[in-house]
């Protein structure tokens, strides 16, 4: 059977092996900016896909705060949504905030933001999801939507936080998609970024290498299935004589280079697909990062392939990448049992941001 990927070279691969036990990642002494992981799967819940599937199943996590909902202005006269916590008690405004940034056309429902809105209510914190435009319960106003490389936006609001001055110390969670948005925009940012730290988790760091494998075996399941609710999205906000694309070509489109060459690039000014995923690989900015940062990513991430990792050379010295063996996209489900669950996310990303925002001041 393949074994796990091990590195060599600055890259990962694949090794074949008859054991059917997994070895964990291991790194060398000099090698500090990729790093294994401590992150172990329970025995009944080891495979990539079931990791990547049971938290969305609806008793996996149930918990659901209470959310108070905000319409941001844009500055280009376009509105997405901003759902912040309702706290639970009385928090001053010094306590640190937490901004999450969700995934591909998700929402602050989704399971791994409501535990990780839980993590922070349970640590004091105040806590908010930022919605990308038209995604979530809402919709936006202009004839656009979001993409992986949308970064004004998470730029706009971090800044106005920052203007107004109404909360403590500010780090941001993004997931998948709102992950490379949040890598993109440190890059971006740099020094000048408000942000304290940062934790991006199953980032696809490389758009090419993420559609390329998103096109080969069970994968493709999640790609129908995605496919299919953004093609949704797109109907419910255009139609064949209001797009500014083409339509037979968008509805055709059945993998996410065709969607992204349909759809997303001449909504957003790419030249095509492949503009687009040039532009807008997060891998391409991770030397700018200016502060602390942390990169969850597993190896047997369906959505992507190890190849994603960059080299140690092409990384900050701000940034660590934790390479797990397992997880599956989101998954990362350590313990507990298949009606309780235990997920390893929560904990390891606010024992990592927690340190950062006990700092003095910037």
């Amino acid at each position: 059977m393949a074994g796990p990927p091990q590195r060599a070279g600055g890259h990962f691969f694949w090794t074949a092996e008859t054991d059917s036990t997994l070895r964990p990642v291991t790194t060398d002494d000099q090698d500090k900016r990729i790093i294994g992981s401590e992150f172990r799967p329970p025995r009944w819940l080891k495979h990539r896909h079931l990791q990547t599937i049971f938290p969305s199943l609806p008793w996996a996590y149930r918990p659901r705060p209470k959310l108070r909902r905000e319409i941001l202005s844009l500055p280009d006269g376009d509105v997405t949504a901003v759902d912040w916590v309702e706290p639970t008690g009385d928090q001053p405004s010094s306590v640190p905030l937490l901004v999450i940034l969700h995934g591909l056309e998700s929402s602050s429902d989704s399971a791994y933001a409501r535990m990780m809105m839980q993590a922070a209510t349970d640590r004091g914190w105040h806590c908010c999801v930022m919605h990308f435009r038209d995604c979530g319960d809402y919709t936006n106003l202009l004839p656009r939507r979001y993409h992986a490389g949308e970064t004004n936006d998470v730029r706009f609001f971090l800044n106005s936080l920052a203007d107004k001055g109404e909360h403590g110390p500010v780090v941001a969670v993004g997931f998948s998609l709102g992950g490379n948005v949040l890598l993109k925009y440190l890059g971006e940012a740099a020094d000048t970024t408000p942000l304290r730290a940062a934790c991006a988790v199953c980032t696809p760091l490389n758009l090419h290498l993420c559609a390329d494998s998103l096109n080969t075996g069970f994968s493709r399941f999640y790609q129908w299935h995605l496919i299919k609710r953004m093609k949704k999205a797109v109907r419910r906000k255009f139609d064949p004589h209001t797009s500014a694309f083409d339509w037979d070509k968008a509805m055709a489109a059945r993998t996410f280079g065709e969607f992204d060459d349909a759809v997303t690039a001449p909504l957003h000014g790419f030249k095509g697909m492949q503009d687009y995923y040039d532009r807008c690989s997060s891998t391409h900015y991770l030397h700018s990062v200016e502060r602390p940062t942390l990169i969850i990513n597993s190896l047997d991430d369906p959505f992507m392939s190890p190849d994603v990792i960059p080299d140690e050379d092409a990384v900050s010295e701000n940034v660590t990448i934790e390479a797990s063996d397992f997880g599956g996209h989101v998954g990362f489900i350590e313990g507990g049992t298949p009606w309780r669950p235990k997920f390893y996310l929560p904990k390891r990303i606010t024992e990592f941001l927690e340190p950062h925002v006990a700092m003095p001041s910037l």
